[in-house]
């Protein structure tokens, strides 16, 4: 089936919601005959959905594969600027890697990179980002905001509001964003986000915001060295989840959150992010290039800049760095 008309029928079964639609319908809207109507149900079956198909009703979907593909990040996507344009690969060294290529080429706001697999994940500070297949949501997404480059590291900020609010939305945990851009669910980490900017001058090209989410692993899909730190949705829930619907949960908080920004700048993000903060009033310490520096934290200026009081009294801004709930 082309891909022009495999989106236009996920569409109109994802408008429908829990109705059937017509053959009648589905033939006028994409221009095809009844049988040609007949051969697309049957290539969409043999992709892995489920569909009901009763006599003067007509079809409707009730279950889709379990996996991560452009029609299943489609199929419900309730956008209007985020995801519009999907580029999706099984594998991929590095969604982030894909995405800043494909914005040097003139992508357009919002597309997004995602895949199954990742073979060189990546955080901050190039430390890896363990990404098996099957497992997580990996994904990019090309932002082209006309904003200062001073303002670009509140993308980050954001970025962590919006999933911890979707995550929160698609399942019965809480999150806490750790500064300035993991988020934990019971003190152990579940997302990792990496911001990285396009700029000339102090004009804003792109900005692209990775996103590493961990979803279906369990306990032992985790290097050995970081299972005491790192969990999954699925672990602290203790069920299994359906990362297409968490992509797109992404992408309408996502959407929400960043047009917000576009509006009002960083004032209506702040309070929000404050509500998730693990660090606020807690003796931390931040690893920068510059040092050690341990205080407590008085959480974020209006630029989204750390701020920590030290035992001296004095108020140090932190643009930069590793936080260590433990002091030393």
């Amino acid at each position: 089936m082309q891909s022009g008309i495999r989106n236009s029928l996920l569409a109109l079964f994802s408008k429908a919601g829990n109705d059937y639609v017509s053959g009648q319908k589905i033939s006028e809207e994409l221009g095809c005959s009844r049988t040609a109507v007949w051969k697309h149900v049957e290539s969409l079956r043999s992709e892995g959905y489920e569909l009901e198909a009763v006599r003067r009703l007509g079809y409707r979907i009730v279950a889709k594969p379990d996996k991560i593909s452009e029609n299943e990040i489609r199929l419900g996507l309730d956008t209007n600027i985020l995801g519009r344009e999907i580029h999706y690969r099984d594998v991929l060294p590095s969604t982030n890697i894909k995405a800043l290529q494909l914005a040097a080429e003139g992508a357009v706001e919002g597309t997004l990179v995602v895949t199954d697999e990742q073979t060189s994940g990546r955080g901050r500070m190039n430390r890896t980002w363990h990404s098996p297949s099957g497992k997580g949501v990996w994904m990019s997404l090309i932002l082209t905001p006309d904003i200062p480059v001073a303002k670009t590291p509140q993308l980050t900020l954001l970025t962590a509001v919006a999933v911890a609010q979707a995550l929160e939305e698609v399942s019965s945990l809480q999150m806490q964003i750790k500064w300035p851009n993991d988020i934990l669910c019971n003190g152990k980490k579940i997302v990792g986000i990496l911001t990285e900017l396009q700029a000339e001058a102090d004009r804003v090209s792109s900005v692209i915001v990775g996103i590493g989410i961990n979803v279906n692993q369990s306990q032992s899909d985790f290097p050995t060295e970081i299972q005491s730190i790192a969990s999954s949705l699925s672990i602290e829930q203790k069920t299994m989840f359906d990362r297409a619907r968490i992509i797109q949960t992404i992408l309408k908080k996502f959407e929400e959150r960043y047009l917000e920004f576009l509006s009002d700048g960083f004032k209506s993000i702040k309070p929000i992010w404050e509500s998730y903060a693990a660090i606020q009033g807690k003796e931390i310490t931040a690893r920068t290039l510059q040092g050690l520096i341990s205080g407590k934290s008085l959480g974020i200026d209006d630029e989204g800049v750390l701020l920590l009081v030290t035992k001296e009294g004095d108020i140090k801004k932190i643009y930069s760095a590793d936080i260590d709930l433990r002091t030393s």
